[in-house]
């Protein structure tokens, strides 16, 4: 029998290196992470994971005036009800007294008459000559405010309670 190089079992022995290195060095990726499975968090290695800090946010544009992700959602979703109120009142001569029959205004589509919006939960009370949209965060803190704007276009913000008509503009 010659000795002669083989590409595929170089390929194969790579692989199998690869995999064996990935599971020695992932612990958490153990049953713990299957559904109905505890996570063990005794386990040093997986409790300094869990306690690692967030990625700070990254502005979307110059002037971005979120503090999260979270906050770019809520906010982006403001300004196309905002869009969409200007020009239903443009072609209507009135605003839309629901989110439902924005839909198609701008580019405000069906699936945003939903008012869970991730993190945050969108309000609407609208008459046809004025409105008001809520956005409240699951949890009010720093990088999770709540944000108010009616039909003046101004959007408000407040990080320790129900933003409304008084707190401060978001710039």
């Amino acid at each position: 029998m010659r000795n002669s190089f083989n590409p595929f079992l170089v390929v194969i022995a790579s692989l199998a290196l690869a995999v064996s290195t990935l599971f020695a060095s992932a612990p958490a990726l153990g049953t713990a992470s299957l559904p109905g499975h505890a996570q063990n968090t005794t386990n040093p290695e997986t409790a300094a994971t869990a306690q690692t800090p967030a990625v700070s946010y990254q502005p979307k544009f110059p002037g971005d005036p979120a503090r999260s992700d979270a906050e770019a959602a809520a906010l982006g979703y403001m300004r196309v009800v905002l869009r969409a109120q200007r020009q239903f009142n443009k072609q209507y001569s009135h605003f839309a007294t629901s989110l439902a029959e924005l839909v198609h205004s701008g580019s405000f589509t069906k699936r945003m008459v939903d008012p869970k919006r991730g993190e945050y939960t969108a309000g609407f009370k609208g008459k046809k000559d004025s409105f008001i949209l809520t956005m409240t965060p699951n949890h009010l803190d720093a990088q999770h405010r709540s944000f108010y704007a009616e039909d003046d276009g101004k959007i408000h913000a407040d990080e320790e309670k129900p933003a409304d008509a008084d707190s401060p503009i978001v710039k």
